[in-house]
């Protein structure tokens, strides 16, 4: 008996990779998901975390992990306007989340960290803006979670932005934007100091802290939580290019 061409047109769909003998729930499809991010490979993993969204539009979880996926390509994309387009995405998402989890410190800080890729792109009066937003969303992500590692370093990073803008660059800022915060070098240590506390396993916690010990005179403790932070393992995003910085800040210490 001739085989009917719909039964093997759906073989087919399955070996190809186009359908399934069984449905896959959002946790199957989150936990598959997961392998991919932790590689990260943000492809792979964005083309799982959106199947899993239609699935649970609602799940908070999904759309932190989509957000961060969405900033990795943001990462990688060579033009500012695509960067942009993709930061706008990673953004939606992460205030989606926010919503539905106000008491969420992770949803809140997927907030701030969208703003801020999205921060030198930017123009000035964007960046101010957005700062304000950055600086909210973190100090929600803080007061729901005060071990949030994470979000104690973007307030460190967002200290250490204006503890950087000094002088005529601050006069101006001011006179375009209005008052601007008075942040310290120290300020940001502080924070990085906690975000180590909270879990010394990043090494971008180290290298910013010791950036921010260059900054203040302290050149032993400089190198050491710099050199510390360079010979850890790039795990994340971030990693290398942090690295870099923390080079950078070496080599103008000799």
């Amino acid at each position: 008996m001739k085989t009917p061409p719909s039964f093997l047109n759906a073989v087919f769909s399955i070996l190809l990779g186009g359908g399934s003998l069984h449905a896959q729930s959002a946790d199957e499809l989150i936990r598959q998901g997961y392998v991919f991010d932790v590689k990260l490979d943000a492809s792979s993993a964005l083309a799982l975390y959106r199947r899993a969204e239609k699935l649970e539009p609602r799940n908070v979880v999904i759309l932190v992990r989509i957000a961060r996926q969405y900033r990795h390509l943001m990462a990688d994309a060579t033009d500012d306007d695509e960067k942009l387009r993709l930061g706008r995405i990673a953004l939606d998402y992460s205030e989606r989340a926010a919503a539905l989890a106000p008491d969420d410190s992770d949803a809140q800080l997927s907030v701030a960290i969208s703003l801020g890729k999205m921060l030198p792109l930017e123009g000035k009066k964007e960046q101010v803006e957005n700062s304000r937003r950055i600086k909210i969303a973190v100090d929600k992500a803080l007061k729901l979670d005060s071990q949030n590692d994470l979000a104690w370093f973007v307030l460190g990073r967002w200290h250490q932005g204006y503890a950087e803008l000094t002088g005529v660059r601050r006069k101006l800022g001011e006179m375009l934007y209005g008052k601007l915060p008075e942040s310290t070098d120290a300020d940001a240590a502080h924070c990085f100091e906690k975000a180590i506390a909270a879990n010394p396993d990043r090494l971008i916690h180290y290298i910013e802290l010791g950036r921010c010990y260059a900054r203040m005179g302290r050149t032993a403790e400089a190198r050491k939580f710099i050199e510390k932070g360079l010979a850890m393992p790039d795990v994340g995003k971030d990693d290398p290019e942090v690295k870099e910085r923390g080079r950078e800040t070496l080599a103008g210490l000799d």
